[in-house]
C-alpha cells in the first residue's frame, strides 16, 4: 500500500510539473508577441547612440525599415521562449516544493509555507536554469535586431546567424555574454517571482480568500507589477549583455569581457548609460508579464 501511495504521489508531482511547463510555454508565446516591438527599440537604444529617445528610435525604425522591422529576430525567441518560460516556471515550482518539503520536515505542525528569501532563491534558481538556453537565444535575436538593413545585412536568418556566430570560437561564440546573462537571470527572476508571490499572498490575507479565488484581473495586475520590478532590479546587467552580444569579433571587438564592458560604459556614459532604453522596457513589461501570469 505504501508503494502504491508513493507511485500516486510521484504521478501527481509529474502532472503538476507538466502543467507548470505548459502554462509557461503558453505564457512565453504571449510574451514574445506582445513585447517584440518594444524590445527592438530597447536594444537599439542600448547598443547605439543614433537615437535621441524611444519615440525617435521607433519613428526612425518605421521610416527606414518598415513596420515588419519591429518583429526582426522574432522567430528565434518565438521558438525558444516557450522552452525558456517553461523552464522558468518548472524550475521555480520545483525549488518551491523542495523548500516546502524542507520546511515541513523542520516544523511538522506548521503549514509548509516559504519565507520571502526562499521565494527569491526559488526564482533565482529558475533564472539560472533558464540562462542555459536564454543566453544563445537572446544573442541570436540581438544580432538580427541590430544588423544593418537591406543589402548590407549580415545574416539571412536565425540559422545563418547561428552558423556564423559558431564560426567564432565555436559554442563559446554563441554563448558570448553568458556570465552577465546568468547574473541578470538570477536577479531578475528572483525579484519577479518574489514580487508576484508577495502581492498574491498580501491580497489573499487582506481579503481573507484563498489564492485560487483571486480574480484573473488581479493576477494580471500583480504579474504586471512583478514585471516592472524585474526590470528595475536587473536592467544594468541587461544593458551590458546587449552591448556584449552586439559587439564585433576579432579586431572589431570593443569589450574584453563583462567587467571591461561595465567599466567602459561607466567611463563613456556614466550612471545614465546603464539605464538607456528603460522607458520602452517598462512599457513592455506590464502587458507582457501580466499576460504571462494570467494565461
Amino acid at each position: 500500500m505504501a508503494e502504491f501511495d508513493e507511485v500516486v504521489e510521484g504521478s501527481q508531482g509529474l502532472t503538476r510539473t507538466l502543467k507548470d511547463l505548459f502554462a509557461g510555454a503558453a505564457g512565453g508565446v504571449a510574451q514574445v508577441l506582445l513585447g517584440q516591438p518594444f524590445d527592438i527599440v530597447k536594444v537599439r537604444l542600448q547598443t547605439t547612440t543614433q537615437y535621441t529617445n524611444a519615440l525617435d528610435a521607433a519613428t526612425q525604425i518605421y521610416k527606414n525599415e518598415g513596420a515588419s522591422a519591429f518583429y526582426k529576430g522574432t522567430l528565434t525567441p518565438l521558438i525558444g521562449i516557450g522552452a525558456c518560460v517553461s523552464i522558468q516556471f518548472g524550475a521555480f515550482h520545483w525549488a518551491r516544493r523542495a523548500f516546502e518539503t524542507r520546511n515541513s520536515a523542520a516544523s511538522p505542525l506548521s503549514a509548509p509555507t516559504l519565507s520571502y528569501t526562499q521565494y527569491y532563491l526559488s526564482g533565482a534558481f529558475a533564472g539560472l536554469a533558464n540562462s542555459v538556453i536564454s543566453g544563445p537565444i537572446e544573442h541570436v535575436r540581438i544580432r538580427l535586431q541590430t544588423q544593418p538593413h537591406g543589402a548590407a545585412r549580415l545574416y539571412s536568418g536565425p540559422l545563418d546567424c547561428i552558423r556564423k556566430l559558431s564560426a567564432h570560437n565555436g559554442v563559446a561564440g554563441l554563448y558570448r555574454g553568458e556570465a552577465v546573462t546568468i547574473l541578470r537571470e538570477a536577479q531578475a527572476y528572483g525579484v519577479w517571482f518574489l514580487t508576484f508571490e508577495y502581492l498574491m499572498n498580501a491580497d489573499a490575507a487582506r481579503n481573507d480568500v484563498a489564492r485560487k479565488d483571486i480574480s484573473t484581473a488581479k493576477v494580471a495586475l500583480y504579474g504586471g507589477l512583478a514585471g516592472e520590478a524585474l526590470w528595475l532590479a536587473s536592467y544594468p546587467f541587461d544593458v551590458v549583455k546587449s552591448k556584449m552580444q552586439s559587439d564585433g569579433f576579432g579586431a572589431a571587438q570593443r569589450y574584453g569581457g563583462m567587467r571591461d564592458c561595465f567599466a567602459q560604459t561607466w567611463r563613456a556614459e556614466g550612471f545614465r548609460g546603464f539605464w538607456k532604453g528603460l522607458a520602452p522596457t517598462l512599457l513592455r513589461a506590464m502587458p507582457v508579464s501580466a499576460g504571462t501570469f494570467a494565461v
